[in-house]
């Protein structure tokens, strides 16, 4: 019984020594904005997404007790991009952590100073802008453009009618007269058109009619 309980109690203590035999350092940085005077909310600094902490008043933040390797440092901002940070701590240079910049992941890389001064590179902008009054924007509108042509075709048909030539008057009222007909009682205006009622148009369809019967 008494080797069971020095054992247990000495599990722990082994477990104690064997975690303060390994090496740690401190990474310290600070998040600034480029305006000096915005100031930046409390916002969150993740480390390897396991590790995680928020800035304080000032921006700065800290990270204690990191073991030796390769972390990465992301700045968990819904406001402001930052860039992300690739930390690589040596067992035999804990103290001088040696930080490489992305501006984002796959950019080009370049070599920053410990502790972090990481500034916003952008804001995010999840709505699009709001376009003011353009009077220019009204003339693009299809309907628009339609009811202008339209109210110009009967301001300028009337001087159209009187440059053209009396036989083509004529013939353009009777082509407007018969769409008009068409409109109201369309078996009316077919019957008319083929009987030929002494209307040239039913002549010349009647005289049309003849020519291709007789070469048949």
């Amino acid at each position: 019984m008494s080797n069971l309980s020095t054992l247990l109690l000495a599990v722990p203590l082994l477990l104690l020594l064997a975690s303060a035999s390994v090496p740690t350092a401190t990474i310290r940085g600070r998040l600034r904005l480029p305006n000096p005077g915005e100031h930046l909310n409390r916002t969150k600094v993740t480390l390897n997404d396991d590790l995680a902490t928020y800035t304080q008043d000032d921006g700065s933040f800290v990270f204690h007790r990191v073991p030796p390797g390769v972390h990465i440092l992301d700045v968990q901002s819904r406001t402001y991009h930052f860039s992300q940070v690739k930390v690589q701590l040596l067992e035999g240079a804990m103290g001088s952590p040696k930080c490489i910049e992305y501006y984002y992941p796959g950019a080009a890389k370049q070599a920053v100073p410990h502790p972090l001064d990481m500034v916003a590179h952008a804001e995010y902008q999840y709505y699009e802008p709001r376009q003011g009054f353009s009077v220019m924007g009204i003339f693009k509108n299809p309907m628009l453009l339609m009811m202008l042509f339209s109210v110009g075709l009967m301001y300028y048909m009337p001087s159209m009618m009187e440059n053209l030539d009396p036989e083509q008057k004529e013939q353009m009222q009777r082509q407007m007269a018969m769409q008009q007909s068409l409109q109201q009682d369309p078996t009316k205006a077919l019957a008319s058109m083929f009987s030929g009622g002494g209307d040239s148009d039913g002549a010349a369809f009647a005289a049309a009619a003849g020519a291709a019967r007789a070469a048949a």
